[in-house]
């Protein structure tokens, strides 16, 4: 029985010389998977049909919009996950998403193999493969640009030779990946971390720095989940479109950063995430209105462990898999409305509103009516600070 490959397909020129090269290397027939995560751009019955004239002896196509939303980008807006406290895990969160499809596709067709288009020096191959072998540890996996050495040159000759329905134009100078979540950018002239981005490489966002009218939004959360956007029913995927679209507008979302990638390199990366960033931004203030004390400040270390692990491709592991669960039930009071004015790049919180809510006003207000009894603050502070009051003595007597 001839052996099957199933290859991450995306519809461009590395991916569709990749059929036919896994094929040549190998001897496998190729299965072709193109999953549908928001990133636009051609049709997916475009795709698939490129994909068999591309010699595929299969192809499939999955809207995994929805999927992706729900499943992969809400978590992340539970987390308010941010890599180094910056990067909202664009690409990071897409990468489960199709490695599901992928083994899926495996196990249908048969296939012993699973083939993606990801260079050796990137986080995405370790994203796909270490997803892959978690969900199906008896699969293979195998990489042409990696393993081939299968260089753009040689994909174009391939591609020409072979007479491929497909174009080979002059490569962008960047390497772009997007999905509904955000807009990654590198390479070019941006591999200097001295050069300033142009306007150019923005797709997602318009140039804060323009005059325009702010816009005000009110975003509405049920137990963590954006539901609803100015009062109007949303699911999660509708919330990022819309505040993709309203946020980027106020050129919102745009991230500039030189990262730490899990391969040792620091890599120098342009980001646009307008939706993500409105969301986490409203969830965040949510949670500060709605979350006790100690929970919040342990749930802070929990994001940033829980965005370590999902950008270092460990989404299907136990540890992510446990976080979930406690960051699933520190949202259980995180339901109410968050005003946020969307303006020169920033979106700004400027009203909070819940029945969940932990503020008490007569406790905070310091007019008439309060509430709190500011004559126990004289012990609470004598009893907190008494093992440093002892410790200074003992310093102090020894010269200290």
């Amino acid at each position: 029985m001839t052996e099957r490959v199933v290859l991450a397909y995306s519809g461009g020129l590395d991916t569709s010389v990749a059929i036919g090269w896994i094929a040549e290397e190998t001897g496998a027939e190729v299965i072709a998977v193109a999953v549908d995560v928001g990133q636009g751009g051609e049709d997916l019955d475009v795709i698939r049909k490129r994909a068999l004239a591309c010699g595929a002896v299969e192809a499939e196509v999955a809207d995994a919009r929805d999927e992706f939303a729900d499943e992969y980008c809400l978590p992340a807006i539970k987390a308010n996950a941010l890599y180094m406290d910056r990067y909202p895990l664009v690409s990071a969160l897409s990468r489960p998403t199709i490695v599901k499809h992928l083994v899926a596709a495996a196990k249908k067709h048969g296939a012993t193999t699973v083939a993606h288009g990801c260079t050796g020096k990137g986080n995405d191959q370790v994203r796909f493969e270490a997803g892959i072998v978690a969900l199906a540890p008896d699969l293979k996996c195998i990489a042409p640009v990696r393993d081939y050495a299968m260089t753009r040159d040689k994909a174009i000759a391939f591609c020409e030779a072979k007479q491929l329905p497909i174009a080979t134009t002059k490569k962008s100078p960047y390497s772009i990946d997007q999905n509904v979540f955000g807009r990654a950018v590198e390479t070019g002239f941006l591999e200097d971390i001295w050069n300033a981005p142009i306007e150019d490489i923005y797709e997602y966002t318009s140039n804060p720095a323009a005059p325009r009218e702010a816009d005000e939004v009110v975003i509405t959360f049920k137990e963590g989940v954006p539901v609803a956007i100015d009062g109007k029913p949303v699911t999660v995927l509708q919330a990022i479109q819309q505040l993709n679209e309203r946020a980027g507008a106020q050129g919102i979302g745009r991230i500039d950063m030189v990262e730490d990638r899990l391969v040792g390199i620091k890599s120098r990366e342009v980001y646009e995430a307008p939706g993500a960033i409105a969301l986490i931004t409203a969830h965040q203030e949510l949670e500060n209105v709605t979350v006790e004390r100690e929970l919040a400040r342990f749930k802070r270390q929990v994001e940033q462990r829980w965005g370590e692990l999902v950008y270092d491709g460990q989404w299907f592991s136990p540890l992510k898999r446990a976080l979930d669960g406690f960051i699933n039930e520190a949202n259980q009071h995180v339901s109410g409305d968050i005003r946020m004015t969307l303006h020169g790049g920033r979106a700004v919180v400027t009203g909070r509103r819940s029945q969940e809510s932990l503020y008490d006003f007569d406790l905070a207000t310091y007019d008439t009516g309060d509430t709190f009894d500011q004559s126990a603050a004289k012990g609470f502070i004598d009893i907190y600070s008494l093992s440093s009051k002892i410790a200074a003595r003992r310093d102090l007597a020894g010269g200290a």
